[in-house]
Formats: C-alpha cells, sequence, structure tokens
C-alpha cells in the first residue's frame, strides 16, 4: 500500500459537503461508467436545483431529459423527499455509527449498501469503509496484491476482508488509493 499511495502525493479525499448531491450523484452513477455519470450529472444541474425541493418541482420529464432511466428518476425523487420530510437528516449523523447510517440510507428506493458506503466515504469522510461490492476496490486488490486473481463470490471478498485488516482503521484511504491506482483521475460523489 506504500507504494501505491507514495505514487499518487499531493491529493486527498476530499468532501463535497452536501449530503443530498453525494447521495444523488451516486445515484445517477449507478451502473455506468463514471464519464457517462459525469455527462448526465452535468445535464442534471443544468436542468434543476440540485436541493431536494429543486428536484420535486421539476417534472419527472425534464429529468428524465437528462438522460435518468424512469428508474433513478423515481430513486432520486424518493431520496428528495425524504430530505424534504425530514426522514433523513444530515444533522444526525455525526452521532451514528457507520452501520446505523447504512440502515437508515438503505430504506431509500434505489440506495444500496454501496451506495451508502459511498456516502460514507466521500461526503462523511469515515475512514474505516471496506466496500466488498466495489469493482474497483476488487479489481484493484487483484491487480495489487494477487498477481491478477480475480476476486469474486464469497470466497473473493473474504480474501479481501482479511487482507484489508493490516488497513484497519484506514480502510477508506486503501480503498482510495486503490481505485487512484487503476485510475489517476480522483474518484468523486
Amino acid at each position: 500500500m506504500g507504494c501505491i499511495i507514495a505514487a499518487h502525493p499531493g491529493v486527498k479525499l476530499q468532501s463535497r459537503g452536501d449530503a443530498f448531491v453525494t447521495l444523488a450523484r451516486a445515484i445517477v452513477g449507478q451502473q455506468i461508467s463514471t464519464k457517462a455519470a459525469d455527462a448526465v450529472w452535468r445535464r442534471f444541474c443544468s436542468a434543476c436545483e440540485t436541493t431536494p425541493k429543486g428536484i420535486l418541482r421539476r417534472r419527472a420529464t425534464t429529468l428524465r431529459r437528462c438522460g435518468l432511466s424512469d428508474r433513478k428518476v423515481e430513486y432520486i425523487r424518493d431520496l428528495a423527499a425524504h430530505f424534504v420530510s425530514g426522514r433523513i437528516d444530515p444533522t444526525r449523523f455525526d452521532e451514528q455509527s457507520d452501520e446505523d447510517i447504512i440502515a437508515e440510507l438503505i430504506d431509500i428506493r434505489g440506495v444500496g449498501r454501496w451506495t451508502a458506503e459511498m456516502f460514507l466515504i466521500f461526503n462523511l469522510l469515515r475512514p474505516d469503509v471496506l466496500p466488498l461490492d466495489d469493482l474497483g476496490l476488487l479489481k484493484g486488490v487483484s491487480v495489487h496484491y494477487l498477481d491478477g486473481v480475480p476476486m469474486v463470490g464469497r470466497e473473493g471478498r473474504a480474501r479481501v476482508t482479511q487482507l484489508a485488516e493490516a488497513w484497519v482503521p484506514w480502510r477508506s484511504v486503501a480503498t482510495w488509493y486503490l481505485w487512484r491506482s487503476l485510475d489517476p483521475v480522483p474518484v468523486t460523489y
């Protein structure tokens, strides 16, 4: 890990600060390339105010024209409704454990464990998150630690978990550097 970190000096993980924007951007980026997600996000930001109330004021057709699928429009609108109603209150996150926050977020349609973990890493800057469903993490471990042996299924995740014990309490940081080793453009949400 030391060699990977040394190869990427002067850059660090930074929070966007806005809980809603981080989660909305993560939903936009689900199951599409980073390049495609960035393009959709730019159109999305041009089409509407990226606040919960701003999203709810827009028609679904407006959001779809940004490149969002019907399902992602539903997910982002549900996310916005959770924020507007107060069911999601970012001011409580500082007092909550990672697992409590994950449990709260996965109640939102379209937010699964991976999205919640990305939120913990990129918005709350929680230092010890290990997103075992992240393909970049699994590939990074495969390339740098296991001579390219693919990390698949439960066995692969178990191997990554065991290897990552050496990174506690900085598994988020290690994950971020593994991502950087695969793509020098910093990952953000």
